[in-house]
């Protein structure tokens, strides 16, 4: 391709993926050796690229045969990392990691069980905490551990059985440095007597890095699990540690620590799109959307995310919106604001971390979903769980009408009353 950028390598292997068949090795190699370059801003600029540009992607799609193109790639830039992780090897490794297999009840009761984090607020509460949910259902003796960071363990910080194991795992961080958390993460996991369960998490570069001995290790394929169909990711999940470790009930919860102090009834409002901006409708719409809610009488609570261009755009919007007796903001953490949630009426925002966190605790919510390259990931990320649940596809729709299914979503969920989620 003679001199190409990052992004340009990335987009060009994507293509080669999703068209099937033969996928540049050439290409891998000039993407990794950009994203090892001794350069710091060349190689965050390529591990972007390899990530944003070719991973997510893939990972997004949610069709079996691209995890085969992705094991196809990574494999192959791990080994362009480390010599010692030979490609073949890997590959072979993962091909036996995703085989289903029950718990082998034969071999012991585990003293501990590790589950590891997805990196993302939303996909722990959708997806992880189920894994969490079930492990205490299974091992009720066992020593049950959240493995990543801070922000996401406060989450489940109120509850006892959940132990923290602090990994930190930067999503603007260098190819480097996120392998990095991996090898040490390794050293973590090898405590005799447990068995790690991995939810599809980055931290294992989605079950390619050879984290702990593979007959203690109980790999979750989120992204080819379910095939075809149209179920979300928590059923997924819950259908999965059914099957693995026979537990027919287990969740999607959270149990955070009180943040802060009393809360009044209202409507909880996010506007954080995961540093995604494909995710948010053009403006005026999340002005006048707090408008239309300023005006329902209740009061209103707005997360400001953790500050930069998420508290901006909320700011503005506020402006815009106009003065409010009732309306106030949250500059906390997201467990404090996910707290809040649970004591809402009602939640509104884009596809999210706080939608999952509304269906964990039966709180009815109204999502707004765009910013998605396929209908299966639209289905995949439906927030599941107990209470009304109101999404709106904006995906190729105006605006104007989004704002108005998204206000009659809201007069039907305001009408709604049934049972919540306790914790």
């Amino acid at each position: 391709m003679g001199s190409t950028s990052p992004e340009e390598l990335a987009a060009a292997l994507l293509e080669e993926c999703l068209r099937g068949g033969a996928i540049s090795t050439r290409w891998i190699d000039q993407l990794a050796e950009m994203a090892l370059s001794p350069d710091e801003a060349t190689a965050r600029e390529a591990t972007r690229a390899l990530f944003a540009g070719l991973v997510e992607p893939l990972a997004d799609r949610f069709e079996p045969r691209l995890c085969e193109a992705y094991v196809k790639v990574f494999s192959r830039v791990l080994e362009r990392v480390d010599p010692a992780w030979e490609a073949p090897e890997l590959e072979a490794r993962y091909e036996r990691l995703r085989r289903f297999r029950h718990f082998d009840a034969t071999a012991g009761v585990p003293e501990r069980v590790y589950v590891l984090s997805r990196v993302t607020l939303g996909a722990d509460v959708a997806v992880t905490s189920v894994m969490l949910d079930a492990a205490k259902k299974r091992f009720p003796a066992a020593e049950i551990y959240f493995v990543g960071e801070r922000k996401a363990w406060e989450l489940f910080a109120g509850d006892r059985r959940i132990a923290h194991l602090p990994v930190v795992y930067g999503r603007r961080a260098s190819l480097r440095e996120r392998l990095a958390a991996g090898r040490m993460l390794r050293q973590a996991l090898t405590a005799s007597g447990a068995i790690v369960i991995d939810p599809d998490s980055r931290l294992s570069q989605l079950g390619l890095l050879p984290l702990a001995e593979e007959e203690r290790y109980y790999f979750f394929e989120s992204r080819a699990y379910g095939g075809q169909g149209g179920e979300s990711l928590s059923r997924l999940a819950m259908r999965w540690v059914a099957e693995v470790f026979g537990v027919p009930d287990a969740v999607p919860y959270i149990a955070p620590l009180p943040e802060g102090g009393p809360v009044e009834r209202g409507i909880a409002v996010s506007l954080g799109v995961g540093e995604n901006p494909a995710k948010r409708l053009a403006d005026p719409f999340e002005e006048r959307l707090l408008a239309a809610l300023a005006r329902k009488g209740l009061p209103l609570l707005v997360d400001r995310g953790a500050g930069g261009e998420e508290a901006e755009r909320v700011d503005r919007a506020l402006a815009a919106a106009g003065p409010g007796k009732r309306i106030r903001t949250w500059d906390g953490s997201f467990a404090g604001f996910a707290w809040r949630i649970a004591r809402s009426r009602l939640f509104v925002g884009y596809d999210s971390a706080g939608q999952h966190v509304a269906a964990a605790c039966g709180v009815a919510r109204v999502s707004v979903f765009a910013g998605y390259p396929c209908e299966r990931m639209f289905l995949r990320w439906q927030p599941t769980g107990r209470g009304l649940a109101e999404v709106v596809a904006a995906e190729g729709v105006d605006p104007e009408t989004v704002l108005a299914r998204v206000l009659a979503g809201v007069d039907r969920c305001l009408g709604w009353e049934g049972e919540r989620a306790s914790y």
